[in-house]
């Protein structure tokens, strides 16, 4: 089983217009709702991979007893104990969201269809009380036991200590169990400090935790911090990786035009669900940009088109550094 963990989920809606126009009302031409928020993207993909996958975090208010209704869904309408039964030898995701008195949140993506270009608001996330983080801690430590892997992704919601992801690392380093972390500012800081298996930072989060906007040196900066690798997202030129076995940039053969929502996220599903099954760097990274590649062709957060994937797994260029 690989766990995510996704401290500030969301409800993520994705609307389509045929063009954004400034100060005017726009027509929706398309609707879609997702039970979101980094690590449930994440979550969705490694299950679509054929991984059973646990998902962790908070969920509150009816914004969040629909984002658990929406997971209940992918995984074949079941949640708790019912959904373990259902999945011990079949993919797919286990909820085991820790309740919140606050309202999960909502992120709304509009795309651009004349452009390809996407808007994002991202409404902040409910305020965590300190029971309500030592209760998640206690189920976290209960869950982790039983992972091969675990994802910590995305921003930290109100009254969540901003070491948080540092204390979430050190539990499962003592379990014996490599960690992904995906976040950001003081977050990622802290937590690549704990000394994560893998980061996964975008160009401007790795200039803000190192100071330095070149790729290449702040990505092997940010290892000498304390992670044992470190996986840059460039956007569309794919990823730079920096390891203790060597240095490597994957590429796309070509730029894909739609929504980069959760391109980041499948990345890291494609990464971690790798390093599970054992592959090589090369693989990994190859895996990840296509994954990332068929986000970008897909219509929602926490898909991925699989024509598009396999036509670019095929065709990613991966390069010694």
């Amino acid at each position: 089983m690989i766990l995510t963990v996704t401290l500030n989920s969301a409800l993520d809606l994705t609307y389509r217009v045929p063009r954004v126009l400034p100060h005017a009302s726009h027509r929706v031409a398309d609707v879609r709702e997702r039970a979101g928020g980094k690590g449930l993207n994440v979550a969705r993909v490694l299950a679509a991979l054929g991984h059973r996958v646990t998902a962790t975090g908070f969920a509150g208010g009816r914004t969040g007893a629909d984002v658990r209704e929406l997971l209940a869904g992918f995984a074949g309408g079941r949640t708790g104990a019912d959904v373990r039964e259902l999945l011990a030898g079949s993919p797919g995701v286990v909820d085991a969201l820790v309740p919140c008195a606050g309202t999960t949140r909502r992120t709304v993506a509009v795309v651009d269809a004349a452009s390809g270009d996407t808007t994002q608001f991202n409404e902040p996330g409910p305020l965590i009380t300190a029971p309500e983080w030592s209760r998640f801690l206690s189920r976290y430590e209960e869950l982790v036991a039983g992972a091969r892997a675990v994802a910590l992704c995305g921003s930290l919601p109100p009254g969540v200590p901003v070491g948080a992801y540092a204390v979430l690392v050190r539990a499962a380093r003592a379990a014996g169990v490599p960690v992904l972390l995906d976040t950001s500012g003081e977050a990622l800081r802290r937590g690549v400090a704990a000394r994560p298996e893998l980061i996964k930072p975008n160009a401007a989060e790795l200039a803000e935790l190192t100071g330095s906007r070149d790729p290449l040196p702040a990505t092997r900066d940010a290892r000498r911090r304390g992670a044992r690798a470190v996986v840059t997202s460039l956007g569309p030129d794919g990823l730079l990786a920096a390891a203790s076995e060597g240095t490597w940039q994957a590429a796309p053969p070509r730029a894909l035009s739609g929504n980069p929502t959760g391109a980041g996220d499948s990345a890291a599903a494609g990464l971690l669900s790798a390093l599970v099954e054992g592959l090589d760097w090369p693989a990994r990274l190859t895996r990840a940009v296509a994954l990332s590649a068929a986000t970008v062709a897909a219509p929602a957060a926490g898909e991925f088109d699989p024509r598009t994937y396999e036509e670019v797994r095929g065709s990613v260029k991966v390069t010694a550094r």
